[in-house]
């Protein structure tokens, strides 16, 4: 298989990993979807957020909910819907009698993993109040700023099909996410596992074991992804794979043609975190391009912006990416 094309049943390394109790725990609970949960693993040693998209019924919020069980911490299920307001999400001021003074009501935001279900049913004004909390790892209400928890990630799911009640999110809050995940269907064979899995939940009577990784174990992974080696040369490579999106021109003519807008330069510094994420969670003792090209689709594939002519043409941001791949060369 070419290193240029996503693999969609690459098993994860288990074995001795530090994190293997959780891989181990996230497995059990999810059938294939090897992909979706490598890569929400590389966002969470990345210290990152994730979008993921996919048709109902496909476990994307089951993912969700299994890397948060697994995880010490504070877990928050928000359902967005089109009369949700950003209070809901941030947090009010309250007005205390006695004390004739207001206090600040947190809101689920100040939670360390957030479940954001069906983002894109909510209007715009409460899709911008997680921008600041994104980025920023605050939330500003009145005059006064509160910080967030240090392990703090966004989850966010949304349907592709459903148009009906919808809003699409703005190019501000897709860059703030660190990838965008694609789901798809299960093979026949996994169906049937999936099948025995849920026979198996009926009759299960246990309660749920608690939190497995604790925080300290993923900071303590965060800094040993943050040393993983990546050479000079795949810096610059990444950096000519997100430039050559913005002057597509210089590299190729369909790709000239295809893309509207290119990615930002946030894109460059997420692909290399992630692809040193990676690179650990495989074992790995130091970034390769196949790592970066692991990365390439998720990271990309809302930053770039296709043409009107691309769009009619049926190509699709994974074909231009794979297009980009292919014409900037491997240093």
């Amino acid at each position: 298989m070419s290193t240029i094309q996503m693999s969609e049943n690459e098993n994860l390394k288990v074995g001795q990993h530090p994190l293997s109790k959780l891989l181990i725990s996230i497995q059990s609970k999810i059938v294939g979807q090897h992909q979706l949960i490598e890569h929400m693993l590389v966002c969470l040693l990345s210290d990152g957020h994730v979008l993921i998209e996919g048709m109902p019924g496909l476990a994307k919020t089951r993912s969700a909910k299994a890397i948060a069980d697994g995880i010490e911490g504070g877990f928050h299920r928000i359902q967005f819907t089109p009369d949700l307001l950003p209070s809901d999400l941030i947090g009010t001021e309250i007005y205390i009698h006695e004390k004739s003074n207001f206090i600040f009501r947190k809101g689920p935001l100040f939670n360390n993993i957030i479940l954001a279900d069906e983002i894109n049913r909510a209007p715009a004004k409460v899709q911008s109040a997680l921008l600041e909390a994104m980025e920023e790892k605050q939330i500003t209400v009145g005059h006064e700023t509160h910080p967030l928890p240090e392990l703090y990630m966004v989850i966010a799911t949304q349907n592709p099909v459903e148009q009906e009640g919808t809003y699409n999110l703005p190019e501000a809050q897709l860059d703030r996410f660190m990838m965008h995940l694609e789901v798809g269907y299960p093979t026949p064979q996994e169906e049937l596992l999936i099948v025995e899995l849920d026979e198996k939940r009926q009759h299960k009577t246990s309660s749920e074991p608690s939190a497995i990784t604790t925080k300290t174990e993923v900071f303590a992974a965060r800094r040993a992804v943050a040393d993983m080696f990546i050479s000079e040369n795949l810096k610059k490579y990444v950096v000519s794979l997100v430039t050559a999106t913005r002057t597509p021109e210089k590299y190729d003519q369909d790709l000239a043609r295809w893309i509207e807008y290119g990615a930002s330069p946030r894109a460059t510094i997420f692909m290399i975190r992630t692809a040193k994420a990676l690179a650990w969670l495989r074992g790995d003792e130091y970034v390769t391009p196949e790592h970066i090209h692991s990365v390439a689709f998720p990271v990309l594939r809302h930053r770039i912006v296709p043409s009107f002519e691309s769009e009619a043409l049926g190509v699709s941001r994974n074909d231009i990416i794979k297009k980009l791949l292919e014409v900037v060369a491997i240093p």
